[in-house]
């Protein structure tokens, strides 16, 4: 009977979240903060650990609970939504529930265990639903596709008013919607990120290989698989869905013209501005194809300087476009100790940035530029930049590499053309 008794306890112990849960779903030794925000990409778990934190919290298991929580509200986007997925699902409470497992009653529209705990039911389609019912902690699931997003959670906030330390964890994949935009730079949060691919041991393999082949780099991907929010200014010269048309065709064969145009840092310290440079070339019919991006961060003259002949050379580039506003001859010649035969164009920035941008953008607008490839850090950088720049006062390296690779292609001065077979 004894060893019966310890093999049923190594079986529960083995079955426990614990065992099973990621570092991301289960932070041992982390602070969580009040309200802790997790942003997810579709399959990586997210629900698993909001049914798992519920059960945690009626159970009173660390980390996330050091006593039982007794009154729990679970918000959804529909009451459907909320039955299906966050209580009956896969990994819903019920299915997590190994021990203390509690009784749903839709008729009432809570989830009861015998201990006396509850769990509530609310939808973000009535948000007057919240009022006056209150809580000592909430799972609020898939945020970001909530109907009245803030007025809903505005009135769950006012609920969440029992016990010593109210707690909520909202559980979504990230949508650039308002309350997102809010939270993620809020104060007294915590925000954990999730991967689909890091949940990979429990997602059918086709699937994986698939949504990657399909989406890995895009917009849609970085934002479904990545969890990653994906936004737009208001005010930049481009936006996401403007540079995903810009991806899909297919490459000339020749290439009239290819430039590789850098933009030196000031310094080559650390902290200093990334050396951006940017491949970019002329089909036939006049489209621009930017081929390559190749900005490097911290890099020191020899070394960004090797990169860029080494691509000079890759790319069988007719010249090398150098902004020499901050360096001045000191460009030019540190390419030169590299590779004394590459010809390097100088360029001088007479205008501001936004203003030498504007007519590249243009050209994007007109559909007269393509990307060979997906360049998400270039993309976000063309994104987020504005009439002051990019956010956070960072200096848009790519983007003028950029601009002086397209503009001395097809706004400047063509020259020579010359033909390459790259069939």
């Amino acid at each position: 009977m004894k060893t019966f008794r310890r093999q049923e306890l190594v079986y529960r112990l083995l079955d426990e979240w614990w065992m099973h849960g990621r570092l991301p779903q289960y932070p041992v030794g982390a602070r969580l903060k009040d309200t802790w925000l997790v942003l997810g990409g579709r399959g990586s778990g997210k629900t698993r650990l909001g049914a798992e934190w519920v059960n945690a919290l009626v159970r009173g298991l660390s980390p996330f609970a050091g006593r039982k929580y007794g009154r729990i509200a679970l918000v959804g986007e529909t009451l459907g939504d909320v039955r299906e997925v966050m209580i009956e699902g896969p990994s819903g409470i019920l299915s997590v529930s190994r021990t203390n497992r509690p009784r749903y009653e839709p008729s009432r529209r809570r989830l009861v265990w015998d201990d006396g705990a509850v769990a509530m039911v609310f939808s973000s389609e009535d948000p007057d639903s919240l009022r006056g019912p209150q809580f000592e902690a909430a799972w609020c699931d898939e945020v970001a596709k909530w109907k009245n997003a803030e007025a809903v959670f505005d009135m769950l906030q006012f609920g969440l008013r029992l016990g010593e330390r109210p707690v909520q964890l909202l559980t979504t994949t990230p949508k650039p919607v308002p309350l997102i935009r809010k939270l993620v730079v809020a104060d007294g949060i915590t925000v954990t990120r999730m991967r689909t691919e890091e949940n990979g041991a429990h997602l059918a393999p086709a699937f994986l290989r698939t949504v990657e082949r399909n989406y890995a780099g895009t917009r849609l991907g970085r934002q479904e698989l990545d969890g990653e929010l994906i936004d737009d200014r208001d005010d930049a010269l481009w936006t996401r869905a403007s540079l995903e048309a810009t991806v899909g065709q297919v490459l000339p064969d020749e290439l009239r013209r290819i430039v590789v145009a850098v933009d030196p840092p000031a310094t080559s310290r650390r902290t200093s501005d990334a050396c951006g440079i940017v491949v970019a070339g002329l089909a036939e019919d006049g489209t621009g194809w930017v081929l390559h991006d190749g900005t490097l961060s911290g890099a020191k003259p020899e070394r960004w300087a090797a990169s860029v002949t080494a691509l000079f050379r890759r790319f069988e580039a007719d010249t090398i476009v150098a902004e020499v506003n901050q360096g001045g001859e000191m460009v030019a010649s540190v390419i030169a100790t590299v590779d004394p035969t590459a010809p390097v164009k100088p360029v001088r920035a007479s205008r501001g940035k936004w203003v030498r941008a504007e007519p590249v953008a243009a050209l994007y607008a007109q559909g007269r530029v393509r990307h060979a490839a997906r360049f998400p850090e270039l993309e976000d950088e063309m994104c987020d930049f504005g009439t002051d720049g990019l956010s956070g006062g960072r200096s848009p390296d790519r983007v003028d590499a950029l601009v002086w690779a397209l503009t001395e292609l097809m706004l400047g001065s063509a020259g020579e053309p010359r033909i390459r077979d790259f069939s």
